[in-house]
């Protein structure tokens, strides 16, 4: 069976999101590329998130059988939106910021990768394929404007609806 398009897209991000958490582990300091990068990183996963919850998520929480799965993986997603916060206020270059990015990537490529190895095969098996094309339809365009909402407002801020 193939791959649907939603999951597709998903995981098209998230192997971006890899590359980018990659990147900011290799930089140091205070440097005017960390902190660019970190914001690109921010923006692209708060985005992403957004538009995950408003597309896939959203479905799975009205399936009894996904429920548990979307609840999970909406907490994680508050939980590395949080960190993302806490380390935006702190000194790019000091031993806080780096222990709070390591902390964050971890939880983050964790979820990513239970994303991808248990909630898309289970959602995969219990959604139509029509079901599916339209939640890619949904967070294709719900990606764009969320991406641009979150470049408007600071991390955990209550300025996003």
């Amino acid at each position: 069976m193939a791959t649907a398009q939603i999951y597709k897209d998903l995981k098209r991000d998230h192997d971006k999101q890899r590359d980018m958490l990659k990147q900011l582990a290799d930089l140091t300091g205070a440097s005017s590329e960390r902190q660019s990068l970190f914001e690109a990183f921010r923006i692209e996963l708060q985005g992403h998130a957004a538009a995950e919850e408003e597309s896939l998520y959203a479905t799975m929480l009205g399936d009894p059988e996904l429920r548990d799965d979307a609840r999970h993986s909406v907490s994680e997603h508050k939980e590395v939106d949080d960190l993302l916060g806490e380390m935006h206020d702190l000194d790019f270059g000091s031993d806080a910021w780096s222990e709070k990015f390591f902390h964050m990537r971890r939880r983050y490529e964790h979820h990513i990768t239970e994303e991808e190895e248990e909630m898309f095969p289970a959602a995969a098996e219990e959604l139509s394929d029509e079901t599916e094309a339209k939640l890619a339809e949904i967070y294709e365009e719900r990606k764009p404007l969320e991406s641009a909402e979150a470049k408007a407002n600071p991390p955990s801020s209550d300025e996003r609806e």
